[in-house]
C-alpha cells in the first residue's frame, strides 16, 4: 500500500500543476527558461564527452594489455564490460577490440565477446546521472528506474545471446556473411564528416582537456574526470529545476506525447537522436532528469534506450565502410556483430511481449530498493561492473 501511496504522489501533483497550483511564467521568462534548458542539455553532453575523454586518458593502454588475453569468451566478456566502464566508451572498446584482432592478437571469436560485454558497459553513465537526485528519495526512485532499464536490457540480452553464441556462432557466421557482400562498395557515408554536436561540444572539451594538461599523465585525466562529474551534477542539478517551471500544460504533453504515444516512434526518436550525437550514453542521460522530475515515466524512457542501443551501432558500420588498411574488413566484420546483436535482442526481448517487461520490472524494483537503501546502488554497481569483470579476469585470465 506504500509504495501505491508514493507512486500515485508525483502524478497527482502534476495534475495539480498543470491546473491552479501551476506557476504561469510570463512568455519571455518562458523563453529565457528555454534557451537555458538548451544551454544545460549541451552542458550535460560536454560533461559526458569530457569524462569520457578522463577515463580515456587513464584506461586505454590499459584496456590495450587486457585484450592481449582476452582470447578466452568469458575474459573477452569482461574485458569488454570492465574497458568499457573504464573508458566510457563502448565505441572506444570496440574500435580497440578490432584493432587487436588486425593486428592478430585477437581471433575474430574473441572480439565479439568484447563487443557484447561494451554493449553493457555504457549503460553506467546513465546510472551516474541518476546519482544526482539522491537528496530527494521519490525523484532518486523515478531517476534510477529511467536508468537502469538500460542496464537490464542489455544484461537480458547478454543472458540470451552469449550462451548461443558460444554454442552455435550466429552472430559471427552472419556478420561474415554479410562482410564479405558488401564489403569494398564504398556506397555510405562516414558520419564523422556530418557530426555536428560533436563539432559544437568540442571547443568545451578541448578547453578542459587543455587546462588539465598541465599536470601529469595520471593526475590529468584525473582532473577531467572530476570536472565532467562537476559539470553533470550542476546541469542535472539546474535543468531539473527548469524543467519543473516549464513543463507543464501543453509543454509537458508535447514532450510525452511525442516520447509515449507510440513505443515504436519513440524508438525511431532514440536512434534518430543517436545517430546525431553518436553516443548513446548521451541519448539515455539527456532523458534521466525528465524522468527524474516525473515528466517522464521508466516505461516511457525505456523504448527511447532500446533504440538508441541500435542507433549507435549504424554509427559504426557507416565508419567501417569507409575503413582502409589490412583490418578494415575485419573491422566493418566486428560493427556487423554489434548491429546484428542489438537487431536480434530488439525482436526477442521487446518486440516479442513475453519478455518485453523484464528489463523494466527489475530496473524499477530495484530503483524501489536502492531509494530506501542507498547502499545497494553502490553494491549493485562495484560488483556488476568492476568487481565481478576483475575477478573473471584474473582468476581466468591471468591465472
Amino acid at each position: 500500500m506504500a509504495g501505491a501511496t508514493s507512486d500515485s504522489g508525483p502524478d497527482d501533483s502534476h495534475k495539480r500543476g498543470d491546473g491552479a497550483g501551476a506557476i504561469e511564467l510570463p512568455a519571455w521568462a518562458k523563453a529565457l527558461g528555454w534557451c537555458g534548458v538548451a544551454g544545460l542539455i549541451y552542458l550535460l553532453i560536454c560533461a559526458v564527452s569530457i569524462i569520457s575523454r578522463g577515463f580515456a586518458g587513464l584506461g586505454s593502454d590499459a584496456a590495450h594489455t587486457m585484450f592481449a588475453f582476452a582470447s578466452h569468451p568469458w575474459v573477452g566478456l569482461s574485458v569488454g564490460v570492465l574497458g568499457t566502464v573504464l573508458i566510457q566508451s563502448s565505441t572506444t572498446t570496440t574500435a580497440i577490440a578490432v584493432t587487436a584482432v588486425g593486428s592478430g592478437a585477437l581471433p575474430i571469436e574473441g572480439a565479439i565477446p568484447i563487443i557484447l560485454g561494451a554493449n553493457v558497459g555504457t549503460t553506467v553513465t546513465t546510472s551516474l546521472v541518476a546519482l544526482t537526485f539522491i537528496g530527494n528519495r521519490t525523484e532518486f526512485r523515478r531517476a534510477l528506474g529511467a536508468s537502469t532499464v538500460h542496464d537490464f536490457y542489455n544484461w537480458l540480452a547478454l543472458l540470451i545471446f552469449f550462451p548461443i553464441e558460444l554454442i552455435w556462432h550466429p552472430l559471427e557466421h552472419i556478420s561474415g556473411s554479410l562482410t564479405d557482400a558488401l564489403y569494398g562498395t564504398d556506397w555510405l557515408p562516414n558520419p564523422a564528416h556530418f557530426n555536428f554536436i560533436r563539432a559544437a561540444t568540442r571547443p568545451v572539451e578541448h578547453g578542459v582537456i587543455h587546462a588539465t594538461s598541465h599536470v601529469s599523465s595520471t593526475l590529468g585525466p584525473l582532473f577531467t574526470i572530476v570536472i565532467g562529474a562537476a559539470l553533470i551534477l550542476v546541469a542535472v542539478r539546474y535543468l531539473g529545476k527548469l524543467l519543473k517551471l516549464l513543463m507543464v500544460g501543453r509543454a509537458r504533453d508535447i514532450l510525452i506525447k511525442a516520447v509515449g504515444r507510440n513505443p515504436y516512434l519513440a524508438m525511431a526518436s532514440g536512434m534518430g537522436v543517436t545517430v546525431v550525437t553518436q553516443s548513446s550514453t548521451i541519448t539515455t542521460s539527456v532523458l534521466v532528469p525528465f524522468a527524474g522530475t516525473g515528466i517522464l515515466k521508466p516505461a516511457q524512457v525505456y523504448p527511447v534506450v532500446v533504440g538508441s542501443n541500435l542507433g549507435t551501432t549504424f554509427t559504426v558500420v557507416f565508419a567501417a565502410f569507409a575503413g582502409v588498411g589490412p583490418d578494415a574488413k575485419i573491422g566493418l566484420q566486428a560493427a556487423f556483430v554489434h548491429l546484428i546483436y542489438n537487431l536480434f535482442a530488439i525482436i526477442v526481448i521487446y518486440v516479442i511481449p513475453l519478455l518485453r517487461p523484464v528489463p523494466l520490472y527489475c530496473a524499477e524494483n530495484l530503483a524501489r530498493i536502492a531509494s530506501e537503501h542507498r547502499w545497494v546502488l553502490a553494491v549493485y554497481l562495484g560488483t556488476v561492473f568492476i568487481a565481478v569483470p576483475a575477478l573473471v579476469i584474473v582468476l581466468v585470465g591471468v591465472l
